[in-house]
């Protein structure tokens, strides 16, 4: 069979899904997208860290939300008409758990072949560079290929749960008096 004029990507070429925060651009490889999903009601959380925004409801299903802006160590996202969640699946515990990236606007699905992707220079970006696969090119500017695994880390995502457990024992620690236990809230 003839190629017929198509340009078929290189083997290696990987799709990335781009998208702003904070007005730079970043991606993210297409497979570890599922959906994304207009921005709607987040519900807060209490004594959740700053960048996990809330917790929204997809279809049922509690998915926690982070603003990669805060994560960052830069202002909260402003919501917009443009703002949605991008629906990622990462590995915790061996498990899949889906997250929520609030985006202040998605941008394009592009290709990138390995040689393609420019390795991440050791200062000059806002985002820690083991947060970072590379930089690729769109046109005159780059976008930052994020890890989203590590981005969204299970050792951050375990200290979270753990300080939530340890503030819940905290408001639950039994205060013996006169050989009978009680709760005190705060002790």
């Amino acid at each position: 069979a003839s190629n017929q004029g198509n340009n078929p990507l290189p083997l290696s070429a990987e799709q990335y899904l781009t998208f702003l925060t904070a007005g730079e651009e970043y991606a993210i490889a297409i497979g570890k997208v599922s959906e994304i999903v207009e921005y709607e009601t987040v519900t807060f959380v209490p004594s959740a860290p700053a960048w996990i925004r809330g917790v929204m409801n997809l279809r049922g299903k509690v998915v926690p939300v982070v603003d990669l802006a805060v994560k960052f160590g830069l202002p909260a996202s402003r919501i917009s008409k443009f703002s949605c969640n991008i629906i990622t699946e990462v590995m915790f515990h061996g498990e899949n758990l889906t997250m929520g990236v609030l985006a202040d606007s998605v941008s394009q699905v592009i290709d990138l072949a390995a040689d393609e992707i420019e390795p991440t220079p050791p200062f000059g970006t806002r985002v820690k560079t083991e947060y970072l696969l590379g930089m690729g090119a769109l046109g005159k500017k780059f976008c930052l290929i994020l890890d989203i695994d590590k981005v969204l880390s299970a050792d951050e995502l375990l200290a979270v749960s753990e300080s939530s457990l340890e503030k819940a024992s905290v408001e639950q620690t039994p205060i013996k008096s006169g050989g009978k236990a009680h709760f005190e809230a705060g002790a």
